[in-house]
């Protein structure tokens, strides 16, 4: 039935407009399947927690699923109405708002279309709406910013700021390995191999993936477990009783102290992960190989990590065409 349905509305798509497609949509779906009335009775709100248990059901990790609730929320907020009677102008419209509202980037702003896009996708895909009204609004175009990387002095000044054994091995380990903030602080001892240098750490959707740390690393790594008195699990720790693992904040909070006290400007743990990637990049490691190191499905998230050193640039273009 469902099939058919889908049949007559392809068949009727050039000549109606968006708005009628919808009014036949549900037409034939009261007539036909007798599920009129469950768009009306229930809300958006409601949807959008639906929404929000399939992600968690797939595995996504609490953070988004956090900032996909928000998001929607704020959408239904301001748009509501029934889900299968917002257009594509509706839409458009709130986006143009949003950004005038929140003075938000164009980044931001495509970052709420891609939440959206999600979001009507996925009812697209349970038969509750006939079609996204989210497919023609095009990605938000911005302006690519070369964001800073680390330099070996920056580097050796935060080391030489630290004012314990703990922040230490964490700026070597976040430099060595590129691991996200959020991988860190969810590791424990068990999962380190100091023989082979390389532990695993759980990523976005829970996935398991090796990092590799360099000797640096592993001494002063070995050097704060060595001192450590209490016998919790996770690899790093608060500094006083009762020894409680240590948060993401935690570690930001810190890494920016450290930063002030080095004269370092703009320090947080996720410049760590760019570095490592724009220098791995720079010498020569292929990108797929990058890709894995840092765990990204997509390589073109790769390539947006990695910003090419343009003095390398210069190089090989002297090399390989002047």
């Amino acid at each position: 039935m469902l099939r058919a349905i889908e049949q007559v509305e392809k068949m009727m798509a050039a000549t109606l407009s968006e708005t009628q497609s919808r009014e036949l949509h549900a037409a034939l779906m009261a007539c036909l399947c007798g599920e009129g009335t469950n768009y009306a009775d229930k809300s958006i709100g409601e949807y959008v927690e639906d929404f929000l248990g399939a992600k968690r059901l797939e595995g996504c990790s609490e953070r988004s699923i956090s900032y996909y609730g928000s998001t929607l929320r704020r959408f239904a907020g301001v748009v509501g109405g029934p889900v299968n009677a917002i257009t594509t102008d509706e839409i458009r419209c709130y986006l143009v708002a949003y950004q005038g509202v929140n003075g938000a980037s164009n980044v931001t702003v495509d970052n709420v279309r891609r939440v959206l896009s999600s979001f009507f996708s996925w009812l697209e895909e349970e038969d509750f709406i006939y079609k996204s009204p989210v497919r023609r609004i095009k990605k938000i175009r911005s302006t690519r910013m070369l964001k800073p990387v680390y330099s070996d002095e920056s580097l050796e000044a935060l080391r030489d700021a630290c004012a314990c054994s703990r922040d230490l091995a964490i700026i070597d380990l976040l430099a060595s390995t590129g691991m996200r903030v959020g991988e860190l602080v969810k590791l424990n001892r068990s999962d380190m191999c100091f023989e082979s240098r390389e532990c695993i750490v759980r990523g976005k959707g829970d996935k398991e993936r090796k990092v590799y740390f360099d000797a640096r690393a592993k001494v002063h790594l070995q050097a704060y477990l060595d001192e450590r008195t209490d016998g919790g699990e996770a690899l790093f720790v608060s500094l006083n009783k009762p020894f409680r693992r240590l948060e993401i904040s935690g570690v930001e909070m810190r890494l920016r102290d450290i930063g002030r006290a080095a004269s370092v400007s703009r320090v947080h743990p996720h410049k760590f992960r760019r570095t490592l990637a724009t220098r791995a990049i720079d010498k020569g490691m292929p990108i797929e190989q990058v890709q894995v190191l840092l765990g990204h499905s997509k390589i073109d998230t790769t390539l947006c990590y990695a910003m090419v050193d343009q003095a390398n640039v210069k190089q090989s273009h002297r090399k390989f065409i002047a």
